[in-house]
C-alpha cells in the first residue's frame, strides 16, 4: 500500500508563540521543504495546527527518515486520504491497520476519531464504534484496548476528505533553526562540543562554529576531523560557517609567559575574546561551549567565573549539567561519536600543564596577562583566520574560501 500524505503535528512550543506563531511555521516549512528537496514530486500545505505533505507517490519511507532530523516537528504520521464517507473510512483505517500490522507485532488497538467536520451525520463516539468494529470484524485475534494499545487508529475527519493514520513517529522536537538567531559555537573536535551544537540548533538557533588550531602541534588530519564534525551536524540545518583560528603563536606565547597553573585559564580567555570579535563580526548573539560542570579543571565553577570575565557575550551550556554517558549517548544518536574519538590532537591538548588550577582568581589571571603583550597576536590570530562553508551532506559540496576580518 502507498501512502497519500504525510500529516506533521507542530513541536508543542510553536503553540504558544501567539503573534509569532506564523512566523515560526513559516520558517518550519521552508526547513521542510530543504530537507526535503531531492523528493521533488511533494506537496506542502501549512495550517495553524498542521503541516500536510501530499507524497505523489515518493518514497514514504526515505521521507520520513528525513523528516526525523527537522527540529520544530513534535510527531509525524503516513496518511491515507479518503472521502468523508463512513463506508470509505472503514475501508481506509483497516488498510491502514493491516499495513501497520506487516511492521511490527500488534494484538490490540483502539480508534481516535477527531470530527473536526461538525455536520457530520454520526458523533464520535459512533464513527469510533462503527470504525473499530469493521476493523475487527476483518481481522484475526485482534482486541481493543483503549488504554494502551498497539496500534491507535487516528481519523480526522474533515469537509472535504477524512485523514487516516496508524504508526505515529516522533520528531526531533524543539523550535525549527532559524527562529532563534545565530549563535558561534566552539568546536574542539572532542565528544562534548558537536552535542552542545547539536542541542542549541534544538532551540531554534543559526549555528556558525569556530575551532582552534595549532599546527605544525595539530595536524591537518585534526582539522579534516573537525569538518566532519560539522558535516554530521548539517543534517539539522542547512550550512554552517566554520572559522578555523590559527593559534599556534598566541599559544606559544602564553606556554611562555604565563605561569603553569594558569596557562589553561589564559588560554581559554584569550579563547573567549577571539569568539566574540568573530562573533561580532558575523552578527551571532551569544557563544556555545560544550563545558560541562566539574568535568575537566577548566570546567568548575572557579575556572567559569574566571575564564568568563573577558567576554560581555552570554555564554550557552547546553551540557552544563549532564554527566559523560548523557552526552556519549546524544553523541551517538546524532553520530558524530566515531568521528570525536578518532585519536587526532586538539590545541586543547597541547602544553597541558600538570596541575592547573581548579580555583583561578581574576585578579591573578588579569595581573598574568599583563605579563606580556598578547594584543598583536589576538588581533593576527583573527585576521587570519580561514572560513569554510560547509553545506548539508546532500547539497555535495563543500566551498573552501578565505576571509580577511
Amino acid at each position: 500500500m502507498k501512502y497519500d500524505y504525510l500529516l506533521i503535528r507542530y513541536g508543542g512550543e510553536l503553540t504558544t508563540k501567539g503573534k509569532n506563531r506564523s512566523k515560526f511555521i513559516s520558517i518550519l516549512k521552508e526547513n521542510i521543504k530543504y530537507r526535503l528537496k531531492k523528493f521533488t514530486s511533494l506537496q506542502y500545505e501549512a495550517t495553524r495546527d498542521r503541516m500536510y505533505i501530499q507524497l505523489n507517490g515518493e518514497d514514504h519511507e526515505a521521507v520520513a527518515e528525513r523528516l526525523k532530523e527537522v527540529f520544530g516537528i513534535h510527531s509525524f504520521s503516513l496518511s491515507l486520504k479518503v472521502d468523508t464517507e463512513l463506508e470509505a473510512m472503514k475501508q481506509g483505517a483497516l488498510a491502514a491497520f493491516l499495513e501497520t500490522q506487516k511492521k511490527k507485532d500488534v494484538r490490540t488497538f483502539k480508534v481516535s476519531v477527531h470530527r473536526a467536520y461538525k455536520h457530520f451525520p454520526l458523533q464520535t463516539n459512533e464513527l469510533n464504534r462503527e470504525i473499530g468494529g469493521y476493523v475487527l470484524q476483518n481481522t484475526d485475534n485482534i482486541t481493543v484496548d483503549v488504554h494502551t494499545p498497539d496500534v491507535n487508529v487516528r481519523v480526522e475527519v474533515r469537509s472535504d476528505f477524512t485523514y487516516i493514520m496508524c504508526d505515529e513517529q516522533s520528531g526531533a522536537g524543539g523550535l525549527p533553526v532559524g527562529a532563534g538567531g545565530k549563535v558561534m559555537l566552539l568546536l574542539s573536535g572532542g565528544i562534548d562540543s558537536p552535542v552542545a551544537g547539536y542541542l542549541a540548533m534544538k532551540r531554534g538557533v543559526t549555528l556558525e562554529a569556530i575551532h582552534f588550531h595549532s599546527p605544525p602541534f595539530t595536524s591537518e588530519r585534526a582539522k579534516q576531523k573537525v569538518i566532519d564534525l560539522t558535516q554530521e551536524l548539517t543534517k539539522y540545518c542547512r550550512r554552517i560557517s566554520l572559522h578555523v583560528v590559527p593559534f599556534t603563536e598566541l599559544q606559544k606565547a602564553i606556554h611562555k609567559q604565563i605561569p603553569d597553573s594558569y596557562t589553561m585559564t589564559v588560554m581559554r580567555r584569550m579563547m573567549l575574546r577571539i569568539a566574540e570579535r568573530i562573533a561580532q563580526q558575523r552578527g551571532a548573539l551569544a557563544l556555545v561551549t560544550g563545558e560541562s560542570l566539574g568535568q575537566v579543571a577548566s570546567q568548575t565553577l572557579d575556572s567559569m567565573h574566571t575564564i568568563n570575565e573577558v567576554t560581555n557575550y552570554p555564554i550557552l551550556r547546553p551540557l552544563i549539567t549532564m554527566d559523560k554517558l548523557e552526552i556519549m549517548k546524544v553523541a551517538n544518536h546524532i553520530d558524530t561519536y566515531n568521528i570525536s574519538i578518532l585519536p587526532y590532537e586538539d590545541c586543547c591538548t597541547i602544553f597541558t600543564p600538570p596541575n592547573p588550577s581548579t580555583k583561578p582568581k581574576r585578579e591573578k589571571a588579569s595581573r598574568f596577562e599583563g605579563f606580556g603583550d598578547f594584543e598583536p597576536l589576538l588581533q593576527e590570530a583573527i585576521e587570519q583566520t580561514e572560513t569554510i562553508l560547509i553545506q548539508a551532506a546532500e547539497d555535495k559540496v563543500v566551498e573552501e574560501f578565505k576571509e580577511l576580518f
